[in-house]
């Protein structure tokens, strides 16, 4: 009775606490929207599945010396974010950015979230409930920019504490971009805006898409040295795709390299939705605020966008600054759609890809604004 006694106390029914249940149930959710809804399933699955196994009983996974705990050092030392950023460089075309170098400026414009909710998660601290410091904020704020890695790169380095949260809020927002963004561009648009067609863009050079993340790199060197890291790995990536010698590393860094490091990366941020660390109020708070930045990023590159044509002669299609927010490429195919529906002839795919591409590089700067400043 006595061996059955202990052999009973190392169950699983024996040790779960409600905390662990919910949030067992929270990584089932996610693996559900991933299959089911297909909502960003390279990252919510395997997040989800993390979630599950970090929080069974007695396993030990997430805790010191299990293997969650090990792939978690990825995260902690930057490593994992950097190298999802060279395999998205090598994925990336710079093109229709450099065919029309406006677009830049709706890149800008969307990353107003971030900064506008870094002030909001320090006024939720009038709130009962909520202790918010100046790096938790930052680290919420960086949700707006709705670039999976620079979140959790810049929660790596500013709280780690709220990994989990943030890192979910930044891909669920991520992923519900065709549902959050298309009221928001009917809403500050109007019919006649939404019909403006936009002239073909030019043929970039070979040259110029080889010559771009040299420079790019070294303006970051020279100007903004924080964010070196994160805009340093995608040039390099990017390098590696136009240069066309290294082939054989650009098409490792597209497909082997980054499919290992997302799923290491997934399980890692899973480990994180322990119940002690996202049952939470604060959790509720990042939600909304992820929410609200997010929204307001869109709105800025519209606006943006709308502001622009008082003072170009060339007409931009308002719809396209929807894209600045880093969600590559759904926000640019989002704002395709939205386009298309009140002229099924009118194509913006390729202009959206623009500031979808500059939004990338926005965001990476708003992360390095925000660790200079946030120490």
């Amino acid at each position: 009775m006595e061996s059955l006694s202990l052999i009973w106390q190392d169950t699983g029914l024996y040790n779960f606490q409600i905390g662990q249940v919910v949030m067992m149930g929270v990584g089932f959710l996610l693996i559900y929207l991933a299959i089911q809804k297909g909502f960003e399933p390279l990252l919510l699955l395997p997040i989800g599945f993390g979630a599950v196994l970090s929080n069974i009983p007695v396993a030990g996974l997430a805790d010191e010396g299990g293997l969650l705990f090990f792939l978690y050092a990825g995260i902690k030392s930057g490593v994992f974010p950097l190298l999802i950023f060279m395999g998205l460089g090598s994925m990336t075309d710079f093109g229709p950015m450099l065919a029309n170098p406006k677009t830049l400026l709706l890149g800008a414009a969307a990353q107003f979230g971030i900064f506008g909710t870094l002030f909001g998660a320090l006024a939720l601290n009038l709130l009962p409930g909520f202790h918010f410091s100046l790096k938790d904020a930052a680290a919420i704020a960086i949700i707006g920019g709705a670039d999976g890695p620079t979140a959790i790169y810049v929660a790596s380095r500013l709280a780690p504490e709220l990994l989990g949260a943030i890192a979910v809020a930044a891909y669920s927002y991520m992923a519900l971009v065709p549902l959050i963004q298309p009221p928001i561009m009917r809403a500050l648009t109007s019919r006649e805006e939404r019909l403006i067609e936009m002239s073909q863009l030019r043929v970039v050079s070979k040259r110029e898409k080889i010559i771009f993340p040299i420079v790019l790199i070294g303006l970051t060197a020279l100007l903004l040295p924080s964010a070196a890291p994160l805009i340093g790995m995608f040039c390099l990536g990017n390098l590696m795709r136009e240069c066309g010698v290294v082939d054989r590393l650009s098409k490792t860094a597209q497909n082997e390299l980054i499919n290992v490091v997302t799923i290491f990366l997934g399980l890692s941020v899973g480990s994180k939705l322990s119940a002690h660390a996202f049952l939470r109020t604060e959790t509720l708070g990042i939600l909304v605020l992820g929410a609200i930045a997010f929204s307001i990023g869109t709105a800025a590159g519209v606006l943006m966008a709308k502001l622009m044509n008082r003072f170009s002669k060339s007409q931009i299609n308002p719809l396209i600054g929807a894209a600045g927010v880093s969600a590559v490429p759904m926000s640019a195919r989002v704002a395709n759609k939205v386009g298309q529906e009140v002229n099924p002839h009118n194509f913006l795919l390729m202009h959206a890809m623009g500031p979808n591409v500059a939004g990338v590089i926005g965001s990476a700067v708003a992360a390095g604004v925000l660790l200079a400043l946030v120490r």
